[in-house]
């Protein structure tokens, strides 16, 4: 397909161009990145290469992707990379922060948030867990409210937590926050380092492939327990493999999962292409198509949940013509019956409209 932005080209914007169009060439319209990022070029030729070696014998160095992305994902979210864990599930770390929490912890959440955010905390049996609605997080906050979960932007319908809100009524009461970034590393303006703890699955924002995850974690740890700590959670790795293990790492990396190395290898470099380009340009360009579809909506007579500056738009009542869209060669969700279109880097203006002209026929 054709690449068509918007507007006359010049410095950076022409650069943001020119490392697009050499990353990616969908041969659709594909608007699903709230449900899985397209991988980069360099990103394929990285898999590519590391499947090649390991089948020829001669297996790349993986483990120093692993420490590569982490950097970059630490850079990205403005942390050291020292607070960075890095394993595979934000379920599990969910699980993890769960875990460390005393019998009969209150723990407020917003009502149908992701269940890999909110699960954990509900199957441990032994926690007060209040859902309240997305708008009503920060007030629900109180004296003896232990920990506040949201996501930061919806999966759903792509709301974005007021999370200045929610740091600052955590930070009254004395509760710690817990915040997953998967629907929004990679476009949202998000300094990591606000909140006790942040995760985020990387295949969707990130451009990462599956089995890439991190976590963000306080530098004194904030009371998590490495429960599920193997030989890669090490001071020294190498010198761990046999028996328990003799020291810990005293960075984060005591909570990494045993990394899934083939995604790592190909996610350093969709890490590195997104630092390339910026977040302030990727956000801009992101949030720009969402209003094209916004104002189209509106043209069309269909109106979209309010969810303001986030590049995911759910309209109500769309969802069922997913089929039909697919079929067309246009690449959306159904989520609760809404129809949820999701704008990221590689998509363009001309790929909106394409949407709008299929509802509108």
């Amino acid at each position: 397909m054709d690449f068509d932005f918007a507007g006359p080209h010049s410095g950076p914007m022409e650069t943001f161009e020119t490392l697009v169009r050499a990353e990616f060439a969908p041969r659709n319209t594909y608007l699903n990145t709230a449900s899985l990022g397209l991988l980069p070029a360099r990103t394929v030729a990285a898999l590519h290469h590391a499947v090649q070696a390991a089948a020829d014998g001669q297996p790349t160095d993986m483990f120093a992707d692993v420490e590569a992305a982490r950097a970059s994902f630490a850079r990205l979210l403005r942390v050291p990379g020292r607070r960075v864990a890095a394993g595979g599930s934000v379920a599990v770390y969910s699980g993890v922060i769960a875990a460390a929490l005393p019998e009969g912890a209150e723990v407020v959440t917003a009502e149908d948030d992701f269940s890999s955010v909110v699960n954990p905390f509900h199957v441990r049996g032994d926690l007060k867990v209040r859902g309240v609605p997305l708008e009503r997080v920060a007030d629900a906050v109180r004296p003896g409210t232990a920990l506040v979960a949201v996501s930061a932007a919806q999966s759903a319908d792509g709301r974005i937590a007021d999370l200045a809100a929610v740091r600052a009524a955590a930070r009254e009461h004395g509760a710690r926050t817990y915040v997953d970034a998967s629907q929004a590393a990679g476009w949202l303006d998000l300094d990591a380092g606000a909140y006790d703890f942040v995760s985020a699955v990387a295949f969707k924002w990130l451009l990462c492939p599956r089995g890439v995850t991190f976590l963000v974690v306080p530098e004194d740890f904030g009371g998590l327990r490495p429960l599920f700590a193997g030989w890669v959670a090490g001071e020294r790795p190498w010198d761990s493999c046999y028996g328990p293990v003799g020291e810990l790492a005293q960075s984060a990396r005591r909570f990494d999962e045993s990394p899934a190395l083939f995604s790592y290898a190909g996610g350093r470099r969709s890490l590195e292409l997104l630092e390339e380009l910026g977040a302030d340009a990727v956000r801009a360009h992101d949030l720009a198509l969402a209003d094209r579809f916004r104002a189209g909506l509106h043209s069309l007579g269909h109106e979209p949940i309010p969810a303001p500056a986030s590049p995911i738009v759910s309209v109500p009542g769309l969802g069922s013509r997913q089929g039909e869209l697919s079929g067309a060669g246009i690449e959306v969700s159904d989520r609760a019956g809404n129809l949820r279109a999701a704008f990221h880097l590689y998509n363009t203006p001309a790929d909106v409209d394409r949407l709008l002209d299929v509802l509108a026929g």
